[in-house]
């Protein structure tokens, strides 16, 4: 093992493997959903907390998890286009990886045990399900994310069901308004999957990873890229429409001047590796889309 090598057994490769840009993806909507019970009367700072925990280790977890079933499953390369993966780089065994995988979603659940004693049943139920889709998207007989579901897995689970189950956990309580500003995230979060597919999309096809990329081609996930972007961005409109308190929240239509650049870039033909660093500005327009909308509607 060389020196270079021997360096990236450090805590960095955990780091790299955790892939730090797409947490923003987990974060965001536990945020909104935070921001949307801190205007009510029964805020729980605690349940926030621990929502928050579960959902980047959950996110952690499937990472790591998407890390090792790749390198099984050899979806990753040689000529990988995206950041190198810690499997595949050989930083870290596949025993290691599985280890780690297992760690991640432990923590997970453990958060969770302290929202299901605060919320019951359903949080169970949100609980395993986000932990077994995050093991099957790319792992098990039929994975997620090599039949074209990955899109639609992100657009619900970091979407409505994050924002809607982080409001119910910290306020006991559940209302359509949740439900409506969650699409926001989940479609800001689909942008950044859709990236990561139109990049890959000649390798994913090599390897029968039949994403929305693959199936459909390159100017679909250009399309779908835009509209996610478009939707999840204008749709504080709506949520303000219907609700008259909260018209501050439409701060986060400021987001759209941050995120024209990479949308132009995409919907101008930009491709291969040029394409990470879309991913990582529009893992940033997500963060800066959350901050904006959660402080709006607080003010």
């Amino acid at each position: 093992m060389d020196n270079a090598q021997a360096r990236m057994t450090s805590w960095r490769v955990w780091w790299l493997a955790a892939r730090p840009k797409t947490l923003w993806a987990a974060a965001v909507p536990v945020v909104i959903g935070g921001a949307l019970a801190y205007d009510t009367e029964h805020f729980h700072a605690i349940a926030f907390l621990a929502a928050l925990l579960g959902a980047l280790f959950i996110q952690i977890g499937t990472n790591f998890a998407n890390d090792l079933f790749d390198y099984v499953n050899a979806a990753d390369s040689g000529g990988r286009l995206g950041p190198p993966r810690a499997v595949q780089s050989g930083w870290v065994t596949p025993g290691q990886m599985k280890r780690a995988t297992f760690i991640a979603f432990a923590l997970a659940a453990a958060a969770g045990v302290y929202l299901v004693l605060r919320g019951g049943f359903p949080i169970v139920v949100i609980g395993l399900v986000s932990i077994l889709l995050g093991v099957f998207y790319t792992g098990g007989p039929r994975p997620l994310g090599y039949l074209g579901l990955g899109d639609l897995f992100v657009l619900i689970f970091f979407g409505p069901v994050a924002v809607a189950g982080t409001f119910y956990v910290t306020t006991l309580g559940i209302d359509s308004t949740a439900i409506l500003a969650g699409l926001s995230p989940g479609m800001l979060s689909t942008a950044i999957l859709t990236v990561n597919n139109l990049r890959d999309i000649e390798s994913d096809a090599k390897s029968g990873k039949r994403t929305l990329a693959v199936r459909y081609g390159d100017r679909f996930a250009r399309n779908e890229y835009l509209l996610m972007m478009a939707g999840g961005i204008l749709l504080p409109i709506v949520v303000c429409a219907l609700d008259k308190n909260h018209s501050w929240a439409l701060l986060s239509l400021l987001t759209l001047l941050y995120a024209y650049p990479s949308i132009r870039k995409v919907m101008g033909g930009l491709s291969g590796p040029a394409l990470n660093d879309i991913l990582a500005s529009t893992g940033r327009t997500l963060a800066l889309f959350g901050a904006l909308f959660s402080v709006g509607w607080i003010l």
